[in-house]
C-alpha cells in the first residue's frame, strides 16, 4: 500500500515496497543516455506486453521528478510507540469525522461490509488514516512518480511493473494520467493503493463503468474492503493482536504499530456505533508491545 500520511511517511515507504510481482520488465535502469534512453527501451517492451500507444501517451515528456529520489533515499527507521502514534492519530477531531462520515455514507458501508464482510469501522479507520478521508490524496503524478522509481536502480524491477500497472489503468479507462495523482511512490487515491494493488482489487462501487479511487467514495471503500478481503479477511473474526484478521490487517500495512492503531480505531468506531467490537478487549494502554 500506500502513504499513510504525514505522521508516518517512514513506515509508509516501507510498505510501499512491498509490491505485488508481475511479469518481469528487463530496461536497463539508469542507463548511459539516461532517463529518456530508459522510458524508449522501456516503451518497446510495454509495447510488446499489450499496452496501447494510447495509455503510453502517458510517457511523452515525462521527466525524471528529484524529489521522489530524494524522499525515496530519506527513509528511515520508524520509532514512535503504539501509544504515542496511536494517541496522535486516532485524534478526537478525526474519530468525530469518522463518525459523521459513517453516518453520511451508511447505506454504501452497509453494502459495502455485506459484501466483503470487513466491518465499516475498520474500512473507514484506514481511509482516515491513510489521506483524513481524502482531504491528504498526495499531489504528484502517479505515472510520473512509479517512471522516476523504475528509473533508479535501487527497485527498479518492482518500479517498472508498478509503471505498466498504471499505464494499465489508463488503457481499462478507469482514470486518466491527469487524474491519477498521488503520494511520491506512486500511490493512487484515499487510501493509497499503488497501481498493482489497483489493477487486483480496485471495484467499481457506484456503477459509473470506471473505479475511481480519488473521487468516487463507494468505489474507495469497497475496494478497501475488497483488499482486505483478498488477503484473507475472515467475516465475523477479531481484528486485534492475536486474533485472525490482524495478521490481515499486516497486509495493509507491515509496519506493527500502524497495523495495531488500525485495529484500536476500528475498535471505537465499531463500538460507537453499536456495531461488533473486537474481541481484543484488553484497553488500549496496556496492550503489550509488540
Amino acid at each position: 500500500m500506500q502513504k499513510v500520511n504525514v505522521l508516518l511517511a517512514s513506515a509508509a515507504a516501507a510498505a510501499a515496497l512491498v509490491l505485488s510481482i508481475a511479469p518481469a520488465y528487463a530496461a536497463k535502469c539508469n542507463p548511459p543516455g539516461g532517463f529518456n534512453a530508459f522510458i524508449a527501451e522501456f516503451k518497446k517492451e510495454a509495447t510488446g506486453k499489450g499496452i496501447s500507444a494510447k495509455a503510453m501517451a502517458a510517457l511523452d515528456g515525462v521527466t525524471v521528478d528529484e524529489q521522489v529520489l530524494a524522499a525515496d533515499k530519506r527513509q528511515h527507521v520508524f520509532k514512535q510507540s503504539f501509544e504515542q502514534f496511536s494517541g496522535r492519530m486516532i485524534s478526537k477531531s478525526r474519530l468525530d469525522k469518522a463518525q459523521k462520515l459513517m453516518a453520511q455514507h451508511s447505506a454504501v458501508l452497509k453494502r459495502v461490509e455485506g459484501q466483503f464482510g470487513v466491518p465499516a469501522g475498520i474500512v473507514v479507520a484506514i481511509w482516515g488514516l491513510e489521506t483524513d478521508y481524502g482531504t491528504n490524496q498526495g499531489k504528484k503524478s502517479v505515472v510520473r512518480s512509479t517512471a522516476t522509481l523504475a528509473f533508479d536502480c535501487r527497485r527498479t524491477e518492482r518500479f517498472q511493473n508498478e509503471l505498466a500497472d498504471a499505464l494499465r489503468i489508463i488503457d481499462r479507462g478507469d482514470m486518466t494520467s491527469a487524474q491519477m495523482v498521488g503520494d511520491w511512490a506512486g500511490e493512487i487515491g484515499q487510501t493509497q493503493f499503488l497501481p498493482s494493488s489497483f489493477m487486483k482489487y480496485a471495484v467499481d462501487f457506484d456503477g459509473d463503468g470506471h473505479r475511481n479511487l480519488v473521487s468516487s467514495v463507494p468505489d474507495v471503500l469497497a475496494s478497501t474492503a475488497n483488499y482486505l478481503k483478498g488477503k484473507g479477511w475472515q467475516r465475523g473474526q477479531g481484528w486485534g493482536p492475536g486474533q485472525p484478521n490482524f495478521e490481515v490487517i499486516k497486509e495493509w500495512n507491515k509496519a506493527d504499530v500502524y497495523a495495531r492503531t488500525i485495529a484500536l480505531f476500528g475498535e471505537k468506531l465499531e463500538a460507537g456505533r453499536g456495531g461488533a467490537k473486537s474481541a481484543d478487549a484488553t484497553p488500549a494502554g496496556t496492550r503489550p508491545k509488540r
